[in-house]
This record gives C-alpha cells, sequence and structure tokens, in this order.
C-alpha cells in the first residue's frame, strides 16, 4: 500500500483532523454555536460534535471568552453572558504569557493581524494545536498551521 493510500484510510474526524487532536478555536465559530446561528453553526456543528464524543479537544483563549461576552453585556444580558461564561470553562484554557505575546507581536508583523487575531494564532502554535478553527479570512496568509474554516 502506498503512502498515500495509508493516509487516506487514517481515520479522521471533523475537518480532516486526526482523532485527540486539540485545535484552538476562534471567537465566531462558539458564537455561532451558542446563538445557534441558522447559517453558520451548522458550519461548526461536527467540530462540536466531536468534542462532545471525545475526538478533539477543544481550546480557547481569554480573548475568546471576552469577545464572546460582549454581546450579552452590552445588551444588558449578564444572565446569558454567565451561562456562555459557564459553556465555554468545560474545555481547555491556553492563558496568555509573554512568550504568547511575543510570539504574537512576530505573527503581526509578519501577517499583518490584528492584536486579538495574532494573539489567538500565537496561543494555537504555543499548544501544539493541529489546527487553528475560525470564520475570519484574516488568516488566510498563515503559513505552518492549518486554518480551518468550517465545512
Amino acid at each position: 500500500m502506498s503512502g498515500s493510500q495509508r493516509s487516506r484510510s487514517a481515520p479522521t474526524v471533523w475537518g480532516g483532523l486526526p482523532p485527540g487532536s486539540t485545535v484552538l478555536v476562534d471567537t465566531a465559530p462558539w458564537i455561532y454555536l451558542l446563538q445557534d446561528h441558522p447559517d453558520f453553526a451548522p458550519r461548526f456543528a461536527g467540530l462540536f460534535e466531536a468534542a462532545e464524543a471525545g475526538t478533539l479537544r477543544l481550546a480557547l483563549t481569554p480573548i475568546t471568552l471576552a469577545e464572546v461576552l460582549s454581546g450579552p453585556h452590552k445588551a444588558g444580558q449578564t444572565a446569558l453572558a454567565a451561562r456562555y461564561e459557564q459553556a465555554l470553562t468545560q474545555f481547555e484554557w491556553v492563558n496568555l504569557s509573554p512568550a504568547i505575546a511575543n510570539l504574537a507581536a512576530q505573527l503581526r508583523a509578519r501577517y499583518g493581524l490584528k492584536l486579538p487575531d495574532a494573539l489567538q494564532l500565537a496561543a494555537a502554535l504555543d499548544i501544539g494545536a493541529a489546527a487553528l478553527v475560525t470564520h475570519d479570512r484574516d488568516f488566510s496568509k498563515v503559513e505552518g498551521l492549518p486554518v480551518l474554516y468550517g465545512a
């Protein structure tokens, strides 16, 4: 059997990722899930189903939490913000460190990313994530880490 035949038969889960992979999930997919967005939530449903089944591990940063909670707080819906925060606590947290900040500065300079996006990418690289999952096309020029945009 050739190498390409073996790789095609290797088990994969959402996004073609190997089972057991950890992925860093950017803000938009979380918002789509939490708000059950009719157009975009289905694009990421398999990601969250794979996590629920234990075949993928999802990670997020405090940046994501802040961005997710901004909408409910802006609308004065503190109870909703608390529910969202509780829902996100079951996933792996990547705390921002000086090393991540330094890498983010380099990535921002290299790719022209906004600071929050550069921090997300740096966090994904820091934890050795198999991919970064996002809906943000600003990551389209990134090399060295798969960026998955949903099905």
